[in-house]
């Protein structure tokens, strides 16, 4: 590997020429109001992060779908606040100028306000996110208030609730009945009073996604909500083609990373194990020939 750093504001065709313009949140709010719809995208490292920032991606999501994704766990509700921090400032590190949120963890903004402000606090301070994300409705609307209160923008999400997919008996579509989609307008409404900046609508008819955007003044981030939503966010292994366990429905793969990252490995076991590669002209170095022979002479003469 390479320990050359890195040409971040490079002219090559992977690259913008010049550096893009910072994303804010009164800049989302434009988006809204023109109607331009939103790209969030989720990131977990330095290269996913260099993605977001080099391709044009409006927000960058750390999003705490990397317990499954990258670490390996069966929920999301294994990812602890230290891990999250870690992941977070991986990205930050890649990702400047897209507006950079990341998911409080479970367990981090539930048990009392005080807890949720000194969680957020550190994710701001430590992980280099610029807003958080929590899960819920108008029982976290305190948490909500508290911390934009302090100065940390916070973006809501309703609907379905990877964090509580036990109490909900699964990864199921939300707002199917009339009291069931009343009650996520409701919770969306409760957030925006609290003082969300934005809400992520996961899993629920298209219809409802349409017209929660409509009643709301903050922008909507739809995930399965379908195309009335003020922007559209998906995880990152989904978009790539790299994720190999259940893909939802609303999942739409633009990539097949996951068929090259094959191909490659493959290629090169085959490469090695037929003596292919490395090839000593083109893969390997050179040394001048009365140095190759001094060097066997003073072997000789050591041994």
């Amino acid at each position: 590997m390479s320990v050359r750093p890195e040409v971040v504001n490079g002219h090559g065709h992977d690259r913008p020429a010049l550096p893009r313009k910072k994303v804010t949140i009164q800049h989302l709010h434009a988006l809204r109001k023109s109607k331009t719809p939103i790209a969030m995208l989720t990131a977990y490292d330095f290269p996913t992060a260099r993605a977001c920032e080099s391709y044009g991606v409006d927000i960058t999501l750390v999003g705490d779908s990397l317990a499954q994704v990258c670490l390996g766990y069966d929920s999301t509700t294994r990812l602890t606040l230290d891990e999250m921090i870690h992941h977070c400032r991986a990205v930050s590190r890649g990702s400047k100028s897209p507006f950079l949120v990341a998911d409080m963890p479970f367990g981090t903004y539930h048990t009392s306000d005080e807890d949720a402000v000194r969680n957020a606090v550190k994710m701001v301070r430590e992980g280099r996110v610029e807003a958080v994300k929590v899960e819920g409705g108008e029982e976290i609307s305190g948490v909500v208030r508290k911390l934009t209160a302090i100065g940390i923008p916070v973006m809501g999400h309703v609907g379905l609730l990877p964090q509580r997919h036990a109490s909900l008996s699964g990864y199921r579509v939300q707002g199917k009945s009339s009291s069931s989609a009343l009650s996520i307008l409701q919770n969306a409404l409760a957030l925006q009073r609290a003082g969300a900046f934005s809400i992520v609508l996961e899993a629920i008819p298209h219809l409802l996604g349409t017209y929660i955007t409509q009643r709301l003044d903050i922008p909507t981030i739809g995930i399965g909500a379908g195309p009335g939503t003020s922007g559209q966010v998906l995880v990152w292994d989904d978009v790539m083609g790299t994720w190999q366990g259940h893909k939802a429905k609303f999942v739409r793969r633009f990539g097949d990373v996951g068929g090259e990252v094959g191909r490659g490995v493959k290629g090169y076991i085959e490469g090695v194990r037929s003596g292919a590669f490395p090839d000593a002209t083109e893969e390997g170095y050179e040394m001048d020939k009365g140095e190759w022979e001094k060097f066997l002479k003073e072997v000789d003469s050591s041994s």
